[in-house]
């Protein structure tokens, strides 16, 4: 009798600790395909640490008996969650990546969908600052893996800029040919939207030239402001030169006076009355800019970032505090919906191209500067022109000198990229 209660219970233990390895199992799986699985190699640490835990339970009986008198007070829910999460740290990770929220889930018209660009900017500024979602540092976007294999050379500690800059980093040019490296290490993707390595192919990402191919004797370059009327920390209210206009101001003097280019600030406002419809009505005004100014070939949008109220936006390059700047892409593709028809971008690769090409500089040139690249869906205006960028300059928790401050390395990549 005694025997056979021994062998029941045996059983019962071989089930139990094959349910638990199913469990997981399942679990991984799961995981896995929504692409968030943890490495191999937490599963085998984990299986260790259960064979150490067994055999330190043979070995000292005596220590074990006092901390089992220490019971856990936690309910076996609690528990339970406790070990999956720490398994699999779903929640931690997805609290450290900033997200853009959008509700963008349904067939639009253009209209519609040109005015959803706008409200759900509008949208996404404010459940940042509310919700306090974004868990950056001054070191870029926590979570975003800092890029490996770089080679550092001794220019980073000299601090030297502007025409005499060295690179400070060299990044093989062979780990942009895994994707994971370059889709972890420049992107940032937003959840309502997908891209493949069709889309971020290395070779055409590179191999698009932006030289500039007229002389500086006719306009080159637009700067305007899809939302005239964002400010920083220390703006006053209404004033145009204490604003992200007045950091538009200071970038095209730069690139006027001294690298020597011809710019055209556009100082248009389409965002006071309807800040939501701001993209559509921005849309008539550049078609005009660019009809009457053929010679334009490049186009670039700045605004300023909305984050949490805790959240600081800022680098430090030649000693001087500077907000950081971003790269923002609409890819007119929506994860639901796919490839949206009615929003039809023909240049969408020489985009991808243009902020790639400037954030892979901005990595060699100034590490820290830039955060990754945001890619959302829709157009967000950047089809009117080939070489067009959309840039966050920083945040409202920025002060309007960092802001400017961030202009110089600004023009300085753009002038590296553009001329070089």
């Amino acid at each position: 009798m005694i025997k056979r209660r021994k062998k029941t219970g045996k059983r019962l233990q071989c089930l139990l600790g094959a349910t638990c390895v199913l469990l997981v199992f399942v679990c991984y799986q799961n995981m896995s395909v929504l692409g968030k699985g943890p490495a191999i190699h937490q599963i085998g640490s984990y299986l260790q640490e259960k064979i150490a835990i067994s055999a330190w339970k043979k070995c000292m009986p005596a220590m074990l008996e006092q901390i089992e008198e220490k019971k856990d007070k936690r309910s076996m829910g609690e528990i339970f969650m406790a070990k999956v999460e720490t398994l699999f740290p779903i929640s931690e990770y997805t609290d450290e990546v900033e997200e853009y929220p959008t509700q963008i889930e349904s067939e639009l018209s253009y209209e519609a969908a040109s005015a959803a660009e706008g409200a759900e900017e509008c949208k996404m500024l404010e459940e940042n600052q509310r919700a306090g979602q974004i868990q950056e540092t001054a070191k870029g976007i926590a979570g975003t893996p800092v890029l490996q294999n770089v080679l550092v050379t001794p220019q980073q500690q000299e601090g030297v800029t502007g025409d005499n800059m060295q690179k400070v980093a060299e990044i093989p040019r062979e780990k942009l040919y895994d994707f994971d490296f370059l889709i972890h290490n420049f992107y940032q993707v937003d959840r309502t939207t997908t891209i493949d390595s069709s889309k971020l192919n290395p070779d055409v990402l590179l191999g698009k030239s932006m030289k500039l191919q007229g002389g500086s004797e006719s306009p080159q370059i637009l700067i305007y402001h899809t939302h005239s009327q964002e400010g920083y920390s220390d703006s006053t209210p209404g004033d145009a030169n204490a604003s992200v206009v007045g950091v538009g101001e200071y970038l095209t003097s730069l690139l006027r006076e001294k690298y020597g280019l011809n710019v055209i600030h556009h100082t248009g406002e389409y965002d006071v009355k309807d800040r939501d419809n701001a993209y559509s009505y921005a849309g008539p005004a550049l078609q005009q800019i660019l009809a009457e100014n053929p010679s334009i070939e490049v186009v670039i949008d700045l605004h300023r970032d909305g984050v949490a109220d805790t959240t600081r936006l800022v680098s430090e390059v030649n000693g001087k505090q500077m907000a950081q700047v971003m790269f923002f892409n609409g890819l007119s593709h929506t994860t639901k919906n796919g490839d949206l028809t009615n929003l039809p971008n023909q240049y969408l690769a020489d985009n991808l191209a243009f902020s790639f090409q400037m954030k892979l500089a901005a990595e060699e040139y100034y590490p820290g500067f830039t955060r990754a690249i945001y890619l959302k869906g829709y157009r967000y205006n950047l089809h009117y022109c080939p070489k067009s960028l959309l840039v966050e300059v920083g945040a409202q928790t920025n002060t309007l000198q960092e802001a400017m401050n961030a202009m110089e390395p600004l023009a300085d990549l753009l002038h590296k990229v553009l001329t070089e």
